[in-house]
């Protein structure tokens, strides 16, 4: 019995003894509070060496009223190794010209490839000799608040100042729509922001961008003013950046889905406060106090994911909206138009001759148009429709290809068909195609 006591007694030493030599040895290996601190330390500094020289200072030259070219700086970064550079609209929004500054201090007349006023996002173009260093984007879906934050750019001309901080929230949205529909998805980063820093990248702990820095705003949810600006900072996520850079790249603007409706959230879906004459809502029936509750079968319960379904829509393709009116379901065929370019925020020719005796704004037919529009082809030539006039029998997006048996396949063609039968003609036949079909309109010329 005594045996098999210091047996047991035996066994139970030797587990001990092993457990604090083993606590001992763990203990040991365990980094200290300066080792912990070192190493998160050298995560900094790694992304920041690294990511550095794809980041660029913007100076662009815009003239004022009184006739005087005035400066604006703000940041950027190489998205793709041919020269093609990410920044905010805002920054060079109005330039007369634009410069991009790299970290060596070499500057580069850039080209605009294209700006979305939507979602303030531009795209530049740099001719180097050499490929240029990028920043590669990551997945914003992944984002976690919490996680570290890394901002880098220029504020008050100090150039690649590198701030930390933590992502403080995502997907927020509170801009309001005033003149134009803004498309929204921020990220919100405690990492200081300031004049100079827009167009500059948001980073992860990899040094991947998770967003572009766009906006500051107080306590108050007003814009931040003045020259040193305090407040939460905001960036634009990187899967709506790299969606519109994307596209800018490939055809120079963004062809978006159009509904014609002032909108709310309410608890069953979305209520229409208002539908604006001649629009693609207004056409297909829906009314004021409708809520929407499916669009094309999905359920509808976010403002923001709704105007983003409507805006990645085909223009000329029909779209099933479900509604709650009176307390009934109700469904509607609505035949989805382009965006006009006013809520667009792109500028249209008033000044021209179309405008004029004509009552519409026409561009040019671009690559983008074909991929866009159900009822074209790349084999079709002509002008797109921009605006119109109240009541106008031709809607945006309509194809102009001949006017009077002469085929037009370019806005200056136009321009000088109009002008030249100014005097003689007091109406147009127009060959016409759209979600419609192809047809020919007669236009009652104006004086």
């Amino acid at each position: 019995m005594k045996k098999n006591i210091y047996v047991c007694f035996a066994l139970l030493l030797f587990v001990v003894s092993a457990s604090i030599i083993s606590s001992c040895a763990f203990t040991k290996d365990q980094p200290t509070d300066v080792e912990l601190l070192r190493s998160i330390e050298n995560a900094f500094v790694g992304v920041a060496k690294r990511s550095t020289p794809a980041i660029v200072g913007i100076i662009s030259s815009r003239r004022a009223e009184d006739e005087k070219y005035h400066s604006q700086e703000g940041s950027g970064f190489i998205f793709r190794k041919d020269g093609h550079i990410l920044t905010n609209e805002h920054v060079i929004r109005d330039a007369a010209t634009i410069k991009v500054r790299l970290l060596n201090e070499s500057e580069f007349d850039a080209k605009l490839v294209g700006v979305d006023r939507n979602t303030d996002i531009a795209v530049l173009k740099i001719d180097a000799k050499e490929e240029l260093p990028t920043l590669p984007l990551a997945n914003s879906e992944e984002v976690q608040v919490g996680q570290f934050a890394i901002a880098i750019g220029n504020p008050f001309r100090l150039n690649h100042t590198v701030t930390t901080g933590i992502v403080s929230g995502k997907g927020r949205s509170f801009l309001p729509d005033r003149g134009i529909i803004r498309y929204q998805d921020f990220i919100q980063t405690d990492a200081w922001i300031n004049t100079g820093n827009s167009g500059g990248p948001l980073l992860n702990i990899h040094g991947e961008v998770i967003g572009v820095n766009s906006l500051i705003r107080r306590a108050d949810n007003s814009p931040a003013t003045g020259a040193v600006r305090a407040g939460a900072g905001f960036a634009i996520s990187s899967n709506l950046v790299e969606k519109i850079g994307t596209q800018l790249i490939e055809n120079g603007r963004i062809i978006r889905g159009f509904l014609g409706i002032g909108m709310e959230e309410v608890r069953r879906g979305i209520r229409i406060k208002g539908v604006y004459k001649n629009t693609p809502a207004y056409l297909s029936g829906l009314k004021q106090g409708d809520i929407i509750i499916k669009y094309n079968g999905q359920k509808v319960d976010d403002t923001d994911k709704f105007k983003m379904w409507v805006a990645d829509s085909q223009v000329g393709k029909a779209s099933k909206i479900t509604v709650l009116r009176n307390g009934h379901e109700r469904m509607f065929n609505v035949t989805i138009e382009e965006m006009p370019a006013l809520q667009a925020g792109r500028l249209v020719e008033i000044d021209s001759v179309a405008w004029r005796r004509l009552g519409l704004s026409v561009r040019k037919l671009e690559k983008g148009d074909f991929e866009r529009y159900t009822y074209l082809t790349d084999k079709d030539r002509g002008v797109i429709v921009d605006m119109v006039r109240v009541n106008s029998p031709i809607p945006i997006g309509t194809l102009i290809t001949a006017v009077n048996g002469e085929n037009i396949n370019s806005v200056q063609e136009l321009e000088a068909l109009l002008q030249k039968q100014q005097q003689e003609l007091k109406e147009l036949v127009l060959n016409v195609k759209s979600s419609h079909g192809e047809e020919k309109i007669t236009m009652q010329l104006q004086p």
